[in-house]
C-alpha cells in the first residue's frame, strides 16, 4: 500500500531538514557582522515568527527587504537563508526580515500565502514601531519562497495595499499543474526528481483543482500588468528552469521592467551548495539590484 502524501512529506522533513541548513563553506559571509533579533508577527492564518537582520548602519529610517525561504513548502529551515539575508543587509544597506512560514503537511495552502502576504503587509504598515521604512520595500524568496514571493506581489496589486520597489524570484516553482516528469534538466541527476516534486505538490496543494490558482501556479496566470519590477533568476540544470525564463518573458510582454540572468552550470539551490562563483554572483546580483530599486 503507497504511502500517503502526507506521510511522505513528513518524511522529507525529517531526511532533509538537517540537510538543507547547511551552506557552502565559502558562501556563508561569516566575516559580515551579523545583528539580529526575533519578530512575531500576527496574521490572518496564525502568529509567524521572523528574524530582523539590521544594516551596519542603522539609522532606523533604513529600507526593507522582506525575504521567504524555499524547501518545496515542506521544509521549514529560514535559518538556511542567514548567508543571503546578512549579506544584503550590508550591502544593500536596508533591514531585512526572514520569515518562517508554516509548511506542509501540516498547514496547507493557502496558509502559507496568507502568511506571506499579511507579514509583508504589516511590515509595509508598521515601519516606524519596526525601524525601518515601510514605503521603500522589496520582497523575494528561493525556489518555494519564490512562488510566494509572485502570489504576493499579486495579492499587493489586486488590493492596491501596498507596491513593492522590485521582487525576486530566484528559481522559481511557478506552474504546480504541470506533471513533473515533464520538466527536463540538461543533466542527468539533477538536485530536484519528479518523484520529490510530486510530493512537494501533494502535500502543499492536495486538491489538483486548485494547483492552476495564480497563486499557486503563477506562470498559468494571464494578468501579468502591474506587477513590481522584478529580478528573475534561473539556473541552466535546475529542472524548473523552463518555468522561470517564460515567467520572465511573461512578464517583460506585460510591460513589467525585468532583469533576468540564466546561471550557466549550476542547478537548484546553487545559492546555498554551489557552484561558488555562480552562488556568489547571484547573491551579489539580488543586494546590488535591491540597493538600485530601493533608493528611488
Amino acid at each position: 500500500m503507497p504511502l500517503s502524501p502526507r506521510i511522505q512529506a513528513r518524511g522529507v522533513q525529517l531526511l532533509l531538514g538537517r540537510m538543507m541548513s547547511r551552506v557552502h563553506k565559502d558562501l556563508r559571509f561569516t566575516d559580515i557582522p551579523k545583528r539580529t533579533e526575533a519578530l512575531l508577527v500576527r496574521t490572518g492564518a496564525g502568529p509567524v515568527p521572523c528574524t530582523v537582520y539590521r544594516p551596519p548602519t542603522d539609522t532606523g529610517r533604513a529600507p526593507v527587504y522582506v525575504n521567504f525561504h524555499g524547501g518545496g513548502f515542506v521544509v521549514g529551515r529560514p535559518e538556511q537563508d542567514d548567508h543571503i539575508c546578512r549579506y544584503i543587509a550590508a550591502t544593500a544597506d536596508c533591514v531585512v526580515i526572514n520569515v518562517d512560514y508554516a509548511v506542509a503537511p501540516q498547514r496547507q495552502f493557502p496558509v502559507p500565502v496568507t502568511q506571506a502576504y499579511d507579514v509583508t503587509a504589516w511590515v509595509a504598515q508598521n515601519g516606524p514601531a519596526g525601524g525601518w521604512d515601510g514605503s521603500r520595500l522589496a520582497v523575494g524568496g528561493h525556489s518555494a519562497g519564490a512562488n510566494l514571493t509572485a502570489a504576493v506581489c499579486r495579492m499587493a496589486r489586486d488590493r492596491g495595499s501596498f507596491s513593492p520597489r522590485l521582487q525576486i524570484i530566484d528559481s522559481a516553482p511557478l506552474d504546480q499543474l504541470a506533471d513533473p516528469a515533464t520538466k527536463e534538466s540538461l543533466i542527468a541527476k539533477p538536485l530536484l526528481s519528479p518523484q520529490l516534486m510530486r510530493v512537494f505538490t501533494a502535500a502543499y496543494v492536495p486538491d489538483p483543482a486548485d494547483r492552476a490558482d495564480p497563486l499557486v501556479s503563477p506562470a498559468l496566470a494571464d494578468d501579468l500588468v502591474g506587477l513590481p519590477p522584478a529580478l528573475v533568476i534561473t539556473a541552466e540544470n535546475d529542472r524548473l528552469r523552463g518555468e522561470g525564463d517564460a515567467y520572465a518573458k511573461a512578464l517583460e510582454a506585460a510591460g513589467v521592467p525585468v532583469i533576468h540572468r540564466v546561471f550557466e552550470g549550476a542547478d537548484h539551490y546553487f545559492t546555498h551548495t554551489g557552484p561558488v562563483p555562480a552562488g556568489k554572483t547571484a547573491i551579489d546580483m539580488m543586494a546590488t539590484t535591491l540597493a538600485t530599486a530601493l533608493s528611488v
